[in-house]
């Protein structure tokens, strides 16, 4: 499987847990490719993560996340080309990542006048497993793989 993963297979029965949460998020998220892409690439800056930072969606171009994209997500705050989604969802990424205890009721108010309690929740999970094995890469030190991922 490669460096990327062959880490895991020392627990193979917690590894096709890792798999299952992999595919739930790439799989069923119901997200648009842009705002899915703003929270994940946001939360691999904060991680560090040379996989996740490597990894870019599949059909980037026809979805309007190509190399540019990623360069405005790393200054979502000013980006000019980032709907009002694709920037709450970068929002949520980092305060979810690093300041989890600044999401006050305002702050839900105002994700909630953007996205629905269903969106939130996909939101959430993404958010979770990102975080998690991005971090858990990261520690690793597991670098890009030659072939990049696309999800």
């Amino acid at each position: 499987m490669g460096e990327t993963m062959d880490w895991a297979l020392h627990r193979p029965e917690m590894a096709a847990g890792m798999g299952a949460l992999s595919e739930a998020v790439y799989g069923h998220s119901q997200l648009g490719a842009r705002e899915r892409e703003a929270a994940r690439y946001t939360i691999a800056m904060i991680n560090d993560c040379k996989v996740c930072r490597d990894t870019r969606v599949r059909d980037g171009e026809s979805l309007g996340a190509d190399e540019p994209f990623y360069v405005e997500v790393t200054d979502w705050r000013s980006a000019a080309s980032l709907s009002a989604r694709e920037r709450a969802a970068a929002e949520f990424a980092e305060r979810f990542a690093i300041n989890h205890l600044a999401m006050d009721d305002a702050y839900w108010d105002g994700l909630r006048s953007l996205f629905g309690e269903d969106e939130l929740a996909d939101l959430t999970i993404c958010c979770g497993m990102w975080l998690g094995m991005g971090r858990v890469l990261a520690v690793l030190g597991i670098p890009a793989p030659e072939e990049r991922i696309l999800v």
